[in-house]
């Protein structure tokens, strides 16, 4: 419990203390004006306060100014009228510091609860100095040093890992509990916890560029950008106080006058204590205070789960998200190749993995790369003369004294090699020796295994057009495009052609659909920026996805995709929830309160007791199924 929260017990408690008092004591006349307006002022006089400083900076129509003034004018009524009954002003008044409390407390523990789930921000560095392990402040850690990082402890800085191997525990950036291994020449992101063993890293980034920093800034930058639920609520707030402001002041007068004249009665008593219960009614807390707070818990849910999403609007225009829209390679596929098949080989497979990977070996392409792999094992390139890569062909190269060529169909058409065609679906190697078709190999970028699954759960949240852009052969696309059940498929793309396309898929949706492109938000910030969402997927210290999506998955599982529409979907219903129950009971006891049947005790309900619901329902969007 913080200081207001405190003294505001002390207020409550020393109220109820007070109002038992005078009840035993049983006094009356000037006595009981003075207790009980010593005890209105213990329990109201922070109310009072604001009430003042807001007529005095001309915003005067907020809540505060309702209570102070509903209260005082029933003290007013009550020494007008010689009743006594002091006791229902000095309720209305503990009742709402009662749910003022509760509102407080709830609000301070979702924040509390945000805090604990995105606590990823390091407390200090581990380095050498003169032999010694010293801690020293992250901020104070220079590029290339070399920092350790002991079990049990969070790694500070974004680097290489240049000694040793753990496990790293990732649960607060991505929300997954399974532990990610690492070891020597592995990069590492700030963030993690080390679990097993010690290790040494070389930091490549400075604190304020860390991956850490970035998450920490844009989580705590997301309440700046208000939703259209946020934005009406405030327009709806500006017109609705004056509103019953005004509605009270008629109430209080217009009946007794026409009473007045009609039937020679104008009851002024009656109408004044329903213009002031109308006005206790009225105050419009439960949408004010639990509207932002769904948002900032939603947020702070999805952040848990490693949903990171940049504002409010982002997160309400994601449940309205209808077509979402893939890059394939690094979001469908692992972006990685993988030898698939060899076929047509005259040669043992691993002798012609050997020729390939040797002629292979001087080149940093990922073709190449994958064909090294797939060999796994040493390779002695003092057999290897003469290497020549030819630019979208393959490569030429001495192996043993042997001509080998490695590459595609125009490479064999190049040198007369009458070669076999492949009918398997990814990139095809061709390899010949002395002019010699010896077979083929068939390398593939492999669809991960959530990808499929991933597709069918966007389906069920009612996300009825898949579409996916890759820039590679229609043949290809289409096979993944069909194994995944993605209704559309646009192959064969430039990256300006990727942005065309997708200008067209805009134009062609409706204008209250959303859609959404996922990127692995490097090579996609373009298209990105474009869609109405951007969604960077897999996007663990990478600054270009940070930069350019609007809602950053830390995953790289497809699946976070349909977590992220969950999440934005539940906490735009429990707004929706909140405001038709808060205007719904409001009007109802608004009506109530003006013909006479509700009194000032079910105001406080109408008032506090919605506030406390509504704040209830909100903190749900904490929760992360």
């Amino acid at each position: 419990m913080n200081k207001k929260q405190k003294k505001r017990v002390y207020q409550i408690i020393a109220c109820v203390i007070m109002i038992v008092a005078i009840s035993i004591v049983g006094v009356s006349g000037v006595l009981k004006l003075a207790l009980y307006l010593i005890t209105y002022i213990i329990i109201g006089h922070d109310i009072l306060k604001k009430a003042v400083k807001g007529i005095i900076k001309g915003q005067v129509l907020d809540e505060n100014f309702l209570m102070a003034i509903a209260t005082v004018g029933a003290f007013i009524m009550a020494i007008y009228s010689r009743s006594e009954d002091y006791l229902e002003c000095v309720a209305v008044m503990l009742f709402y510091q009662i749910g003022e409390l509760f509102q407080s407390y709830a609000v301070g523990k979702s924040r509390d609860n945000i805090a604990a789930l995105m606590d990823i921000r390091p407390d200090y560095a581990n380095i050498m100095q003169d032999g010694e392990l010293t801690r020293v402040d992250p901020e104070d850690v220079s590029v290339g040093s070399v920092i350790i990082v002991q079990p049990g402890e969070k790694v500070p800085l974004d680097g290489v890992v240049v000694k040793g191997s753990s496990s790293l525990n990732t649960a607060a950036l991505t929300g997954e509990s399974l532990p990610r291994d690492v070891a020597e020449g592995e990069e590492i992101i700030s963030g993690c916890i080390n679990m097993t063993g010690l290790i040494e890293v070389r930091t490549t980034k400075e604190f304020g560029d860390s991956t850490v920093s970035k998450i920490l800034d844009l989580v705590e930058n997301a309440s700046s950008r208000k939703s259209k639920s946020e934005d009406f609520i405030k327009r709806f707030a500006k017109v609705y106080t004056p509103a019953v402001c005004i509605g009270a002041l008629i109430l209080a007068t217009l009946p007794p006058v026409i009473s007045r004249i009609v039937i020679d009665n104008s009851n002024w008593n009656i109408w004044f204590y329903r213009a002031l219960t109308f006005l206790v009614v009225s105050c419009p807390c439960a949408l004010v205070i639990s509207i932002p707070l769904s948002f900032f818990a939603g947020i702070g849910g999805a952040s848990h789960a490693g949903v990171l999403v940049k504002g409010s609007n982002y997160l309400e225009a994601l449940s309205q998200v209808t077509t979402v829209v893939f890059d394939k390679t690094g979001t469908l596929t692992k972006g990685s190749f993988e030898v698939s098949g060899i076929h047509h080989n005259r040669l043992e497979e691993e002798k012609l993995l050997e020729y390939a990977a040797l002629a292979e070996c001087a080149s940093s392409h990922p073709i190449s790369r994958s064909l090294i792999d797939a060999y796994g094992k040493p390779l002695d390139r003092s057999r290897v003369s003469d290497i020549e890569e030819i630019s979208g062909h393959g490569i030429c190269a001495r192996v043993d004294g042997h001509n080998v060529l490695v590459g595609n169909d125009k490479l064999m058409k190049s040198h007369n090699v009458d070669y076999r065609d492949c009918h398997s679906v990814g990139t095809v190697i061709h390899v010949a020796i002395d002019n010699e078709y010896q077979g083929h190999i068939v390398i593939s970028d492999v669809v991960k295994p959530e990808a499929k699954e991933a597709i069918a759960a966007l389906k069920k949240l009612g996300i009825h057009n898949t579409v996916m852009l890759t820039g590679d052969s229609s043949k290809v696309a289409a096979a993944v495009a069909d194994s995944l059940g993605i209704d559309r498929v646009l192959s064969e793309l430039l990256p300006q052609d990727k942005v065309s396309e997708l200008e067209k898929l805009l134009e062609t949706k409706s204008p209250k659909d959303k859609l959404a492109f996922v990127g692995d938000g490097i090579n996609d910030a373009p298209v990105l920026s474009r869609a109405d969402i951007g969604i960077a997927m897999g996007a663990m210290g990478s600054d270009a996805a940070i930069e350019a999506a609007d809602v950053v998955l830390m995953d790289d599982n497809p699946m976070q995709i349909a977590k992220a529409i969950k999440i934005s979907k539940k906490c735009i219903g429990i707004v929706r929830q909140n405001i038709t129950f808060a205007l719904s009971i409001k009007f109802a006891c608004l009506i109530l309160s003006a013909v006479g049947i509700a009194n000032m005790w079910l105001a406080i309900f109408a008032d506090v007791g919605v506030m406390v619901i509504a704040v209830l329902n909100a903190i749900r969007t904490l929760k992360v199924d």
